[in-house]
């Protein structure tokens, strides 16, 4: 327990918890994928029901509600125990030798992300349990349609895409210092996992960003 309570403890358990939340987003992009079928979704309404209604999938689900919470506590946590440390004066607005605008902004944009997926999670889950959906040809709650709506609301398409914007830097730092907080810290594998870091975040991002500009030009 001493150890969690540590500076050292506290970014262990939030590379930890980012890098398991790395491995929902691939998920969670493949499975969205399924909308680019040319079936009225009736794929992806099969996939959506099957993601909610599955036992295997709905005690996984608490799992990663618990993985989003640590992580986000964690980060606060963090966040004010580096504001504290810091100086005050002119060296406040000094950034670090090898920061970076992500590292220093790592505590603004996971806010906005969590917002943002506040904002997402009533769009979608929160819709898909409590609100009144259609049904498709096949008798499945319409998500398809949810996902069509949503992405012809240009507001919505514009938070959407800023918080892609935002979750790219998050990550890139994130999935770098992962490892370093796990003491993967090696001249030669650190650039590598630098580079993947790089590569990641970028695919994540672009893969999601393909949904909404898909849904508004073409459908």
């Amino acid at each position: 327990m001493s150890l969690l309570k540590s500076s050292i403890g506290k970014k262990i358990l939030m590379g930890l918890t980012g890098l398991f939340l790395c491995s929902f987003l691939v998920v969670h992009l493949s499975g969205n994928f399924q909308l680019l079928k040319s079936d009225n979704g009736l794929q992806f309404n099969i996939y959506t029901k099957f993601m909610t209604t599955n036992g295997l999938i709905r005690f996984l689900e608490i799992g990663l509600l618990l993985g989003f919470l640590i992580h986000i506590a964690d980060g606060i946590r963090l966040t004010l125990e580096n504001r504290k440390a810091r100086p005050i004066g002119y060296e406040l607005n000094k950034p670090a030798g090898k920061s970076t605008p992500a590292s220093r902004n790592m505590g603004l944009t996971g806010a906005v992300i969590f917002i943002f997926l506040v904002i997402h999670l009533k769009n979608f889950w929160y819709e898909f349990h409590w609100g009144e959906i259609g049904l498709d040809a096949n008798g499945n709650k319409d998500m398809y349609a949810v996902t069509l709506d949503a992405f012809h609301n240009v507001w919505y398409i514009l938070l959407y895409l800023v918080a892609l914007y935002l979750l790219a830097f998050h990550l890139n730092h994130g999935f770098q210092s992962a490892f370093q907080s796990l003491g993967i810290n090696h001249k030669t594998l650190s650039p590598v996992i630098n580079k993947v870091g790089i590569g990641f975040s970028i695919l994540i991002s672009l893969g999601f960003a393909v949904f909404p500009v898909y849904f508004y030009f073409f459908k």
